[in-house]
């Protein structure tokens, strides 16, 4: 096993596009990081970069302690699991699974070995005689992997490994690489989309942005104190509610307002905000995700100074829990994603109309009906705290 690390990569085409700016960021030996960010910011170009897939223009990628920028892909002592599989289908499993060793010229007794050791750990060893064409595609998904366990590497690579397989299968597969690492311990790096994936997987998790590295922390440190609104609108499912707003102060209370609404807001959330509380009277971000809302009813003795009032537009029930959505009219926060977006498409933030459309997480037994009006209380111990400039974390 060994670390990877990168040391101020950067990554620029030949066309003069810009994939990767600046990053520098190690995974620790034994350790799971995810890369996770929206399609197109450059995680899949940084793990091929690693693989030797792709070119590194900037900065330093190494290995353990050797650096491998010009070292050829086979090697860099690594084994890459792609979406797609990539089987033979003319071979069993059990010869796909073997080929990398074949080709390494390893005795047959040890490749046997290898095999049904890592055939025996996946529990695909009944399937070592089909071809690909008769497996299910978590049972490919299981080849891939023993293919790449087989090799006995420095460290995996993979790149959205479960993307091809339907929901709950994927849940499934989740557990199991969860279990897999823990078994064999081999460095980690893994690339997804899905921050649900990214959170229940890795042992740290970096988010990018535009090929830019934005944090790199454990999953609860990525939710609980998220650096700035792109992160904390990526991190979590449903994504955090942003409205515009003021905190004024009032005796020894601090409230959070908008729109006429008054938030007393509770000392824990400035005490994790230690900007926040020097910015009174200034218009700020201010976050609160779903699940920091609930049904007045259901919280004893909820103060009437921390609850929202809200007409229903929409309500998801899904047994466990309900989303219930409202809106807020004053205009939505623009965050730099948003903006770019609208750049893009020639259009301004006046498309996006003048009401902020927010969605609460409630008991599923006091969820209310559309049209209700209901009180909900709101968790300000929990509130998060933005510049609204430049979108960083107060």
């Amino acid at each position: 096993m060994a670390s990877i690390t990168f040391e101020h990569v950067g990554k620029v085409y030949p066309g003069g596009t810009r994939a990767i700016e600046d990053v520098s960021l190690e995974v620790g030996d034994g350790e799971f990081v995810v890369l996770v960010g929206p399609s197109g910011c450059g995680k899949s170009t940084l793990l091929r970069m690693v693989a030797g897939l792709e070119e590194i223009t900037e900065g330093e990628i190494k290995i353990g302690d050797r650096v491998v920028n010009d070292v050829p892909p086979k090697d860099r002592d690594i084994a890459m699991v792609f979406q797609n599989y990539a089987l033979y289908p003319h071979m069993t499993v059990f010869d796909n699974m073997a080929f990398g060793l074949k080709l390494r010229k390893m005795p047959k007794e040890e490749i046997k070995r290898r095999v049904e050791e890592a055939a025996r750990i996946l529990e695909i060893t009944d399937f070592l005689d089909r071809k690909p064409k008769a497996l299910s595609g978590g049972q490919r998904q299981r080849v891939a992997m023993g293919r790449a366990i087989v090799r006995e590497p420095a460290a995996f690579l993979m790149d959205e490994p479960l993307s091809n397989l339907d929901a709950k299968l994927r849940v499934q597969m989740r557990s199991e690489l969860g279990e897999l690492h823990t078994r064999l311990k081999t460095t980690t790096l893994y690339v997804t989309h899905d921050q649900v994936e990214a959170m229940t997987m890795g042992d740290r998790v970096a988010v990018i942005r535009k090929g830019i590295l934005q944090q790199v922390d454990t999953p609860r440190a990525l939710y609980d104190s998220p650096v700035n609104v792109f992160v904390a609108g990526f991190i979590g499912s449903p994504s955090m509610n942003f409205v515009y707003g003021k905190l004024e102060a009032q005796g020894d209370n601090l409230y959070a307002t908008f729109n006429g609404v008054r938030l007393r807001v509770d000392p824990r959330a400035l005490e994790a905000h230690p900007g926040a509380a020097g910015r009174a009277g200034e218009e700020i971000v201010i976050g609160i995700r779903p699940e920091n809302f609930e049904v007045k009813g259901a919280v004893p003795g909820a103060a009437d100074d921390q609850v929202l009032d809200v007409d229903v537009l929409f309500v998801e029930q899904l047994g466990s829990e309900a989303f219930v959505h409202f809106e807020q009219p004053v205009p939505p926060v623009i965050t730099p994603d948003i903006h770019e977006l609208l750049a893009d498409q020639g259009q301004d933030a006046s498309v996006l109309g003048n009401t902020t459309k927010m969605t609460a997480r409630v008991n599923p037994d006091l969820a209310p009906k559309v049209g209700d009006r209901v009180p909900l209380w709101v968790d300000t111990s929990k509130m998060h705290f933005f510049d609204k400039e430049s979108g960083e974390r107060l």
